[in-house]
């Protein structure tokens, strides 16, 4: 436990060293997992979107100019605190609230509170199975019956799965940072309850990054 609380704070440390180094590191333009969860957010007739990990929230202030009502949290203060700037730049700041959270604490939000929730390379970041476990019991919890969870994750495909320093349970870190990639085992124990809609591989960056794209829904 020691060993995972370590890394989750030096990994803390890095994101936030890492957005106050480049500021809006990631662009502008939305990622196409958050354009594809869009449409899909769309037509279940969603108005609420909570967004983990939303980093300098280029996807969160995409879900806002497309009319979504956005709740965005991050457990980097830097990173949302740009994101508020642009939030403000882009005329969207009434659509978006920010909150410091650490993926692996409970929701600051009550239960059936959303109505969908996004999650781009977030599970896939320095946790433990049971810490992933977890943070989808806690989407569950706040989702309302119906709701759908999109989340994308680096797969035991990925060239850099293997590769770096090993932290055991399936958490490799390459370039500081640590990676928990996931295999088709996990992601269909994720869904235990849930529809499972769709895993669509993609490959995303210069390595290129190789994840899947997980749609899963809430029955009503």
């Amino acid at each position: 436990m020691a060993d995972e609380r370590e890394l989750a704070e030096t990994q803390r440390l890095h994101w936030q060293d890492t957005y106050a180094a480049h500021p809006g590191m990631y662009g502008e333009r939305p990622s196409e997992p958050a354009v594809h969860a869009a449409g899909l957010f769309r037509a279940a007739g969603a108005g609420e979107v909570l967004e983990l990990g939303a980093g300098h929230g280029r996807d969160a202030l995409y879900f806002a100019r497309a009319g979504f009502t956005v709740r965005a949290t991050d457990f980097s203060p830097t990173g949302l605190a740009q994101l508020r700037d642009a939030a403000r730049a882009r005329g969207v700041a009434g659509q978006v609230t920010t909150t410091v959270h650490d993926v692996r604490d409970p929701l600051p939000l009550p239960d059936a509170s959303v109505d969908a929730v996004f999650a781009h390379m977030l599970l896939c970041m320095a946790l433990s199975t049971g810490e992933i476990h977890a943070a989808v019991g806690e989407i569950r919890r706040v989702l309302r019956p119906g709701g759908i969870l999109v989340y994308t994750v680096r797969h035991t495909g990925d060239a850099h799965y293997g590769a770096g320093t090993a932290h055991g349970d399936g958490i490799y870190e390459h370039g500081g940072f640590a990676v928990h990639f996931f295999d088709r085992a996990l992601v269909d124990a994720l869904a235990e309850g849930w529809s499972l809609d769709e895993v669509h591989a993609f490959e995303e960056g210069d390595l290129p990054r190789r994840l899947w794209r997980v749609v899963q829904t809430l029955p009503r």
